[in-house]
């Protein structure tokens, strides 16, 4: 194909409001932690022998579960705003709501003011990770904690078109489990146990292969019918907790942190189902059925973007997406763990599918940015992807039974025996 061609082609409320919130002694990291990785057996084993309701997975630990968890088939992103007159004592009892809850939620124990506890019977692997926006520490006097790549994405105008209704947020809770009414059954419990002190601002809901329809470990398809997330870094991998984790250096009580940037990108289907196979390969760089760079014969080889075909192309063109996507360095490495949408056509709409592409980092602006800067200017994917939503959250570091989600950001305190950063293997989810 021609170059031409390819560019075609208490009572809770009074817990919530009073300085009750402050009080509770605090359980210091120890010998005794548990680690976040999941001790759950994999995907295809709990669909054959019907445990999928009552796999669980760690609520406590030196990070919080749902970041290097693997992935579960249902998501749930709600982002919520700090009321106006809330104080800082408000948001420690926002958080230390949340902890409680989840802690019980993810193990299969109702909330502590559940309506409904016999939906929480059934975990399936449920987690709840918790994140500050950009202006959340502000709103409480405390704006100087924040770290210094905790604010929005640059503008991308070439691609961007962002809507406020996806956009932003103070507060984030990523819920996600391999059940649909787990994830809204969590999604209520937390929402409720919190109203007076914050307003939902957004929920966007998300899904991927169910439990047992792919071998464990396999990547995921999207939409468009591409394997996603064929690059993403292993645990194995000797640099894997610093690319993904804060050592703490710009904000101590990040240490073990990481951030999130959840992207809503619309995905239009239709002029994509109008273009050939051959057309949809080259834009991405892949082979559909394998996940092969067009240079290779299986999903993990390493792409050529020099070698070229008989008519002196590039065999992988250069505005295809993984050849601009693809790493200068080793600091551009994000992980992505990207849920899908398919929700009701808006009038005028043929279709409304799109990723809600989820993507953790030590520091955005230095490792994210980077990669999304070459993707806005030239990339031959952005044909059929919009992005209409964008949000950054920092990912807090996890905690131990009786403290609670951010407690180093609002209350300054370092527990007792805390292992230092990257010295313990295995302490992620």
């Amino acid at each position: 194909m021609a170059s031409s061609d390819r560019g075609r082609h208490l009572g809770r409320r009074g817990f919530l409001t009073g300085g009750a919130a402050l009080a509770g002694g605090v359980v210091g990291f120890g010998a005794g932690d548990r680690t976040a990785h999941s001790t759950s057996p994999d995907r295809a084993t709990l669909a054959d022998s019907g445990a999928v309701g009552d796999a669980r997975e760690p609520f406590y630990g030196l990070r919080q579960a749902g970041v290097t968890t693997a992935p579960q088939t249902h998501a749930v992103f709600l982002a919520f705003d700090l009321d106006q007159n809330a104080r800082r004592e408000n948001l420690i009892g926002v958080l230390r709501t949340w902890t409680q809850d989840a802690a019980r939620l993810t193990q299969g124990r109702s909330g502590l003011a559940d309506l409904q506890p016999e939906l929480a019977d059934n975990p399936a692997r449920l987690t709840v990770t918790i994140g500050f926006g950009p202006d959340l520490l502000g709103k409480v006097g405390l704006g100087d904690r924040s770290p210094q790549w905790l604010r929005p994405l640059p503008a991308f105008p070439q691609i961007d078109r962002l809507e406020d209704r996806w956009t932003g947020g103070d507060l984030l809770l990523q819920i996600c489990a391999d059940d649909p009414i787990t994830v809204s059954h969590a999604s209520r419990v937390l929402a409720f146990g919190v109203r007076g002190v914050v307003t939902q601002r957004w929920a966007q809901r998300g899904f991927r292969r169910a439990v047992g329809t792919d071998p464990s470990g396999r990547t995921q398809r999207n939409l468009f019918g591409q394997l996603d997330g064929t690059v993403n870094p292993a645990p194995t991998e000797s640099d894997f907790e610093t690319l993904l984790f804060s050592d703490g250096a710009d904000q101590r009580w990040m240490r073990g942190g990481t951030s999130l940037v959840l992207r809503r990108i619309r995905m239009t289907m239709t002029t994509w189902e109008e273009i050939d196979r051959h057309s949809r390969e080259l834009s991405v760089g892949r082979k559909l059925d394998s996940g092969a760079p067009l240079t290779g014969a299986v999903e993990h080889d390493p792409a050529d973007f020099e070698a070229m075909n008989n008519v002196g192309l590039t065999v992988i063109p250069a505005e295809s997406h993984i050849a601009r996507a693809h790493s200068r360095n080793r600091t551009e490495t994000i992980l992505r763990r990207p849920y899908n949408y398919d929700d009701t056509p808006e009038p005028g709409q043929t279709s409304n599918s799109g990723q809600l592409f989820a993507a953790y980092q030590a520091d955005p602006v230095r490792q994210l940015v980077p990669i999304q800067q070459r993707l806005a200017e030239q990339d031959m994917l952005n044909t059929w992807t919009v992005p209409i939503g964008s949000a950054v959250f920092a990912i807090p570091p996890g905690c131990q039974d009786g403290d609670y989600i951010g407690r180093g950001a609002l209350e300054e305190i370092v527990p007792r025996g805390v292992v230092e950063f990257g010295s313990v293997s295995g302490q992620s989810q």
